[in-house]
């Protein structure tokens, strides 16, 4: 038990200090000369990261055989999501101004901004599934429904790829990473690290 709360503090921690740094940079003025494109791409940036992290879950649990991991998925994924409804906002109030004209417009014409669109609307209902009750309520749907959290993390790296115009090194990471994480769903890869004694108990997780 007291293990379970030393991950469930890492993980809302991991959510509440980007935001209190940000918080603190935007009372000292410290965003830079483009005060919104600074808060876009840092709420982006760690929107990625996030779901990474949550992404993470499984894979730390089948190479450890630690429970606690899998636990804390819930808090991280709901952060992530967190930040990318902030990173939209963002977008909506200082770019666009609220204009939904303006958001169907660049739907059509900027490919990474439809990719953003997209992975946010299937983050959607994975936000609003997330609690105990809609799990018993789909029952095996449920993680059928959750499993949108691969391509909304695959369509968020590519559209911070074709955003970036000329240093791709950092979304290149982030998608190297996700690659090898979604690997760790393969059959072939759960067979080989399957810690021995557990594949019996543990309950199916994404």
């Amino acid at each position: 038990m007291k293990r379970l709360l030393v991950w469930r503090a890492a993980a809302w921690a991991l959510g509440i200090v980007p935001l209190l740094i940000l918080v603190k940079w935007v009372v000292e003025g410290k965003l830079g000369a483009n005060p919104v494109e600074f808060l876009e791409h840092y709420l982006g940036d760690w929107t990625l990261r996030l779901l990474l992290i949550t992404l993470a879950m499984t894979p730390l649990r089948m190479l450890t055989g630690l429970t606690e991991p899998v636990r804390v998925r819930r808090i991280l994924g709901l952060w992530a999501f967190s930040f990318l409804c902030l990173h939209f906002s963002m977008y909506l109030i200082f770019d666009l101004g609220f204009s939904l004209s303006q958001l169907s417009e660049d739907l059509m014409k900027r490919t990474y901004i439809t990719l953003g669109f997209a992975a946010w609307l299937m983050l959607v209902p994975l936000a609003v599934t997330s609690t105990t009750g809609w799990q018993r309520r789909l029952k095996r749907r449920w993680i059928t429904v959750h499993r949108f959290i691969y391509p909304a993390a695959l369509l968020g790296s590519i559209h911070y790829l074709w955003l970036v115009k000329a240093d791709t090194r950092q979304p290149l990471i982030y998608l190297s990473i996700l690659l090898v994480l979604l690997a760790f769903r393969l059959p072939w890869s759960r067979w080989a690290h399957e810690v021995p004694g557990r594949a019996s108990t543990e309950v199916k997780t994404n």
